[in-house]
Formats: C-alpha cells, sequence, structure tokens
C-alpha cells in the first residue's frame, strides 16, 4: 500500500446496546500532526477518550461521524445498520479517502475506495483507533442526553447495554422511543398479551 494515500479508518460504537443509535466514525489521519497514545476506545479511560477526541478532531485531515437511529435498526436489523453508517462515514470524507481501512471482518459494498478488513483493527492500526474513539465519545454523549430526555433507565450510565439496572427498568417503564423493538429484551415486552391482567 502507498504511504502516500490519504487512508481512512472506520469503527463503531454501540452495536450490542438494547437503547440509542448505532454510531460510525471514519478518520483520515494528518501524518504532519501526529497524536500518541491513539489506541481501541474500550483500552481507555473516559477522560482518555474526550481528551483524545478533541486532539482528533483538531488534527485530522478528515473525521465524519454518522449516527444510525434506532427505527433504521429496526428496520434493516443492526448489522446492515452498521455497514450502511460505514459507507455513508466513508462518502462523508473531504477530502475523501483513497484507501479505508475498516474494523471486523466484513466490508460493506458500495464503499468509494478500495478497502481491507481488519480484525481488531482498532488496537493495530492508529486510524482506526482514532474512529473508534470518535465513535465511542459521540455515542456516550448522545446516551447522556437521552438520559435527561428519558430519566429512570439509566442511560448515563450504562449507555444502552443490557445490564440489570437497565432490564429491571424496562420490566418497571416499559420502553422508551429509543429502545430498539428488534432486541429480544425489548420485544419481550411488546408482545400482545404480555401487559394483560
Amino acid at each position: 500500500m502507498d504511504p502516500g494515500l490519504r487512508i481512512a479508518g472506520i469503527d463503531e460504537a454501540g452495536r450490542g446496546p438494547l437503547a440509542g443509535p448505532v454510531v460510525v466514525a471514519a478518520v483520515i489521519l494528518d501524518p504532519a500532526r501526529a497524536i500518541r497514545g491513539l489506541d481501541d476506545s474500550k483500552q481507555l479511560s473516559e477522560a482518555r477518550r474526550e481528551t483524545l477526541y478533541a486532539r482528533i478532531v483538531e488534527r485530522a485531515l478528515a473525521w465524519r461521524i454518522v449516527f444510525v437511529e434506532c427505527a433504521q435498526i429496526d428496520r434493516i436489523n443492526i448489522y446492515q445498520a452498521t455497514l450502511h453508517g460505514m459507507r455513508e462515514a466513508a462518502r462523508g470524507l473531504d477530502p475523501a479517502a483513497e484507501y479505508l481501512l475498516v474494523d471486523g471482518n466484513k466490508l460493506p459494498d458500495n464503499l468509494p475506495c478500495e478497502a481491507q478488513a481488519v480484525i481488531g483493527g482498532d488496537a493495530l492500526e492508529p486510524s482506526i483507533g482514532a474512529a473508534s474513539i470518535l465513535a465511542k465519545v459521540a455515542r456516550d454523549r448522545h446516551m447522556q442526553a437521552l438520559d435527561a430526555r428519558y430519566p429512570g433507565y439509566g442511560f448515563a450510565r450504562h449507555k444502552g447495554y443490557g445490564v440489570p439496572e437497565h432490564l429491571q427498568a424496562l420490566q418497571r417503564l416499559g420502553p422508551c422511543p429509543e429502545h430498539r423493538r428488534s432486541f429480544a429484551p425489548v420485544r419481550k415486552l411488546l408482545e400482545p398479551g404480555l401487559f394483560d391482567t
């Protein structure tokens, strides 16, 4: 691969939660403006992710964050929603990427340029690590905002994942508009007859 190519890393956050969007980011790092400490966002503290987020946004040649909302996740499924977000993030870069490194083992179709899937790429490729940080921080901030809009579920703490606190709140309050109806723990609560007395 030509080192002079504009290479974008792509990663997502939020495939597994029961609520909120899946968020995909694409980042083209600037070789002239290095950012130390890039890594898989899951290996970094929240404070460190926030610091790196600001640096990435300031120093990257290009970056793009795409939110795929829960209604679309329910319509096309989480796998297809993630691929859609990756495609949109790649297409939204300006300047455009000339090569893509995508975290995982599958590539979306109709990408704007050549691409390679990289398993565990967020820990191996700095551009994918940068994308993982942007996606994670953007999604966490969004879930904190949803916590204020839909109190009682604990979104600010668990970010929509199916932890016991969230499952108990779902039982108590029922799903809110940000819950993914196609995910089993939510779908079970919506099955006819469940709330009949």
